[in-house]
């Protein structure tokens, strides 16, 4: 077996899928159809926006009747199937494309179209070798591969409109993330993030509640084709996650950004403003219609929280330095942290 690296256009690409030199080997390839409009739509965006995907792999062999090579994919026959529907105008981008939503190719204008057909694709081309090799070469390179945790299999498994909002979220504020240390890049690399902002998503949907990977793919199982909160859900968490950026900026390298500290801060600065399912039951503290009475006292009282938290001081805030400490995603501990949090996102441990 004998396995080169090349690289193809996408024109390149099509042209052959559509010669049929470039043909679909169902021994490896699932059916078609699989993606929904929303997986389709982000892909193109993807390559429209320059950024990479993974490589595909052909299986070259040479076809004796017309002596030219036939490709056989391997893996990526979504990929490339989407790219040659998009180019024939079946589909247009959905809201994730963001300015090129609702656009067909015809659509595009002729850079971008340029682009599109330019764009480069780094395929693994397998020559010489028998189904039985090929399946091998699958299975070693999956030896070498870490085993998916749950936020990567819920990322494999759905496509719809849930994952879909999870992805445009991020791609916006991803840098809040990743700039104030909240994650590690490595983290973010096994999409912590994700999960992230999925529990933020279960606090607005059933309140403060224990999280498990159970219920968050109960949410985007209920959201994946029809997804008909998601303007709730993107005013609350956008709001809030911009009011931490515009307003709360000296937080950044407190224990307020440590990721479940981060949550419940995330959570008191919703319910302050919108109030959260049960919100009032679990907390004793009723919404206030805004996130907080004043900046600078919120950020004071949040930074005594923080310092109490660090400094493990349990004379003041005992309640609120026990729950942080212990960390975790259990409902009790989270319904006291966004207790104090709330409180103090009014200002009321400024003095």
């Amino acid at each position: 077996m004998k396995l080169e690296e090349a690289k193809y256009s996408v024109g390149e690409l099509i042209d052959w899928y559509k010669k049929r030199e470039l043909v679909v080997n169902r021994d490896y390839q699932r059916s078609s159809g699989l993606w929904p409009s929303s997986a389709k739509s982000y892909f193109i965006d993807t390559v429209l926006r320059e950024f990479p995907f993974p490589k595909v792999y052909f299986l070259e062999r040479l076809d004796r009747p017309t002596r030219r090579p036939l490709r056989e994919i391997v893996d990526g026959q979504q990929r490339i199937s989407t790219l040659v529907e998009y180019a024939d105008d079946q589909f247009a981008l959905g809201q994730n494309a963001k300015e090129f939503a609702g656009m067909y190719f015809r659509d595009l204008d002729e850079e971008q179209q340029d682009l599109f057909y330019s764009y480069t694709v780094s395929v693994d081309v397998i020559r010489n070798a028998d189904r039985a090799e090929i399946l091998q070469m699958f299975r070693r390179m999956n030896a070498f591969t870490l085993p998916l945790n749950a936020a990567e299999k819920r990322h494999s498994e759905f496509f719809g409109e849930f994952k879909n909002w999870i992805n445009a979220v991020l791609d916006d504020f991803e840098g809040l993330l990743t700039s104030w240390n909240i994650l590690t890049s490595r983290q973010i690399v096994r999409m912590a993030d994700a999960e992230l902002l999925a529990d933020i998503a279960l606090a607005i949907q059933d309140g403060i509640v224990s999280t498990s990977p159970t219920r968050l793919v109960q949410l985007y199982k209920r959201y994946d084709e029809d997804f008909d909160a998601r303007d709730v859900f993107d005013v609350e968490v956008r709001s809030s996650l911009g009011a931490i950026t515009s307003h709360l900026s000296e937080l950044h390298g407190t224990y307020a950004t440590k990721p479940h500290v981060f949550h419940s801060l995330v959570c008191a600065l919703i319910h302050n403003r919108f109030g959260l399912p049960r919100g009032e039951e679990s907390t004793g503290i009723a919404p206030i219609g805004r996130f907080m009475n004043d900046a600078d006292a919120a950020t004071i009282s949040v930074k005594r929280l923080a310092a109490a938290h660090e400094e493990k001081d349990l004379s003041e805030f005992g309640d609120y330095v026990t729950a942080a400490s212990e960390g975790g995603n259990r409902a009790a501990q989270r319904a006291v942290r966004v207790y104090w949090l709330c409180r103090a996102l009014r200002g009321e441990f400024a003095v």
